[in-house]
C-alpha cells in the first residue's frame, strides 16, 4: 500500500480550485469546503456584492473575478490571467447554472440554447481552457454540477434536465478522453439542498417541501456542506482512482421508492 496517511489523504494543500457560480448557495458550501481542506480558491460569477462578501468571509487564499461563463471566447484568457495571478487551476468546479420552469410545450428554442448555453458550453469552455495544463502537468480533477434532473424524470424543467444529462455524456466522454494524463472528471448530482434559493421556491409551496421530505429516505434536506465536502473527497488524492463517476449526494432519494 503506497498512499498518503489519514488525514492527508482528504488534503488539497497545494492545489488552486476554480468555482464558478461560488458566491453564494452550493458553490459557496464548495468554496468553504475546499478552502478548509488548504486548497487556495478562485471564485467567479456575474454579481460582485456576493463574490466580495464570500471572498472576505473565507479570508486568506481566497480573490474573485467578475466573470459571464456564456462570454465563451473570453475563457482563455481569464484562465491565463488567474494562472499568472495566483498559479495554474488544478481543480475547476463548473457549479454555475441557470434554471427555467416551464411545461416542455412551452419552451422556445431560444430559451432552452439559453440554458445549455450556461450548464455545457459555458462549462465546456472553461474546462477546454484549463485542460491543457492539467494535461501538461499530468494533474487535475475536473467536477460538474448535475442534478436528479439527470437521473430521473421532474417536470416543468426539461431544459434544465437536457443541460444536466447532456453534462453526464460529457463527463464521461472527457473522463475516458483524460484519464492517460491523470486528468479526473466526475460529475456531483445534488438532492434537494437547504439553499437561500431552495428556502424561497419552498415559502410558496409547503406542499412541494412535503412531498419531497416524504419521498426522500433519511427525511430531510442536505446541508450545502454535505455537496461541498464530496466535492473535496472527489478532487483529493483519496479519489485519485474515481474518474467519470456522478456521485448523488440526495439522502437517498435517486434509489428511494
Amino acid at each position: 500500500m503506497n498512499s498518503l496517511p489519514f488525514p492527508d489523504v482528504f488534503s488539497l494543500r497545494g492545489e488552486h480550485a476554480l468555482i464558478t457560480g461560488g458566491g453564494t448557495g452550493i458553490g459557496l458550501a464548495v468554496a468553504q469546503a475546499m478552502h478548509a481542506a488548504g486548497a487556495r480558491v478562485t471564485l467567479i460569477g456575474r454579481r460582485e456584492p456576493e463574490l466580495a462578501e464570500a471572498a472576505r468571509t473565507l479570508g486568506d487564499r481566497v480573490s474573485y473575478v467578475v466573470h459571464d461563463i456564456t462570454k465563451f471566447d473570453a475563457a482563455p484568457a481569464l484562465i491565463a490571467r488567474l494562472t499568472r495571478e495566483h498559479g495554474p487551476v488544478t481543480c475547476l468546479v463548473n457549479n454555475a447554472g441557470k434554471h427555467l420552469k416551464k411545461p416542455a410545450i412551452e419552451t422556445t428554442p431560444a430559451e432552452l440554447q439559453d440554458v445549455m448555453g450556461t450548464h455545457i458550453f459555458g462549462a465546456h469552455a472553461l474546462s477546454q481552457a484549463v485542460l491543457p495544463g492539467m494535461i501538461e502537468r499530468q494533474h487535475g480533477s475536473v467536477i460538474y454540477m448535475a442534478s436528479m434532473a439527470s437521473l430521473f424524470g421532474i417536470p416543468l424543467v426539461v431544459a434544465y434536465a437536457a443541460a444536466k444529462s447532456a453534462m453526464i455524456g460529457m463527463i464521461r466522454t472527457m473522463a475516458t478522453e483524460l484519464s492517460p494524463h491523470n486528468v479526473r472528471v466526475n460529475a456531483i448530482a445534488p438532492g434537494w439542498i437547504d439553499t437561500a434559493m431552495s428556502r424561497k421556491a419552498f415559502a410558496g409551496d409547503p406542499n412541494r417541501k412535503n412531498k419531497i421530505i416524504s419521498r426522500t429516505p433519511m427525511a430531510r434536506l442536505g446541508d450545502p456542506e454535505d455537496v461541498g465536502w464530496a466535492a473535496v473527497y472527489l478532487s483529493s488524492p483519496a479519489a485519485k482512482f474515481i474518474t467519470g463517476a456522478v456521485m448523488p449526494v440526495d439522502g437517498g432519494v435517486s434509489m428511494g421508492f
